[in-house]
């Protein structure tokens, strides 16, 4: 009977520690479920956090970019709403609206400056008034372009700008691609007010290889031509002359004279003129990754 009643409780009490054993196994399994999973949506807020910051660096990026080119309006808050850009249009902007933008510098500061207005304007019958017989000054071309009722006119009326105010000399003087017949015009046109026909005007591309090194800014190249002129003194400095009074930057690096009895003067040089690199937004793609590779 005692041996019966010992079994009892060892079957009783096997039971009890196999209940103990699976109630320890079954918490285990949720502990370990709950801390993966914990673990997982704290990697999925991090990783949300930094698509939702690198989503506002670029929203502060876009809205800079208008900003300073004076596509839009200045915003009411520090970036551009959906209404905002949705309801903005260029053409209906006025550039007193936009200033110290990149359009403004352009239309109201660039356009208007005497030094460049200065330069004499050939033919573009566009950019003289009917009514007085005489070209367009800044003022009557700003007026055109705010007066514009339409987007047409407002065009037409800002590529009479490029056309007829200081804006015309800017290609001339720095273009914005390289352009060797352009260039090569430019000296043929200096020459021909100097009086002189030049024999032989190329472009040069085997580089100066003089002493003198200059480190030129971001974006701006060189142009390299050669010069050769044989004339007499006073058509060789009125040559000169013209070259150093170009709107265009012509760089005599180097340069090889010779006077002759007859009065006459040979210079060979090598010069460059310069243009700059097309001007881009540049739109880049930033990925985003929930570990650190």
């Amino acid at each position: 009977m005692a041996k019966e009643i010992a079994l009892s409780k060892i079957a009783k009490i096997s039971k009890a520690q196999q209940n103990v054993l699976l109630s320890v196994l079954f918490a285990s399994i949720f502990l370990g479920a709950g801390i993966s999973l914990t673990t997982r949506f704290v990697k999925q807020i991090i990783f949300n956090s930094k698509v939702i910051a690198a989503q506002d660096e670029s929203i502060v990026a876009y809205s800079n970019a208008i900003k300073q080119t004076g596509i839009c309006k200045k915003p009411k808050g520090d970036v551009y709403t959906d209404d905002e850009l949705k309801n903005c249009n260029p053409d209906n902007i006025e550039t007193s609206e936009i200033p110290g933008t990149l359009r403004y510098n352009i239309l109201e500061v660039l356009a208007a400056n005497q030094a460049l207005n200065s330069v004499p304007q050939v033919g573009a019958s566009s950019c003289i008034d009917s009514s007085t017989g005489k070209k367009y000054t800044y003022e009557q071309l700003k007026k055109q372009y705010q007066d514009a009722t339409n987007v047409t006119a407002r065009q037409a009326a800002i590529q009479n700008i490029k056309t007829c105010s200081a804006l015309r000399v800017i290609p001339d003087a720095l273009p914005s691609f390289k352009n060797e017949e352009a260039m090569l015009a430019s000296l043929n046109r200096i020459f021909l007010l100097a009086g002189w026909q030049p024999e032989s005007l190329s472009p040069s591309n085997a580089g100066y290889n003089g002493n003198t090194t200059t480190t030129l800014p971001d974006g701006l190249n060189p142009l390299e031509v050669n010069l050769s002129i044989e004339a007499g003194t006073a058509t060789t400095m009125s040559v000169l002359n013209n070259i150093e009074r170009s709107i265009r930057e012509f760089d005599i690096m180097q340069a090889t004279i010779e006077w002759s009895g007859d009065n006459s003067l040979t210079l060979q040089a090598k010069a460059k003129a310069y243009y700059m690199n097309e001007s881009t937004l540049t739109e880049s793609t930033k990925t985003i990754s929930p570990g650190d590779k």
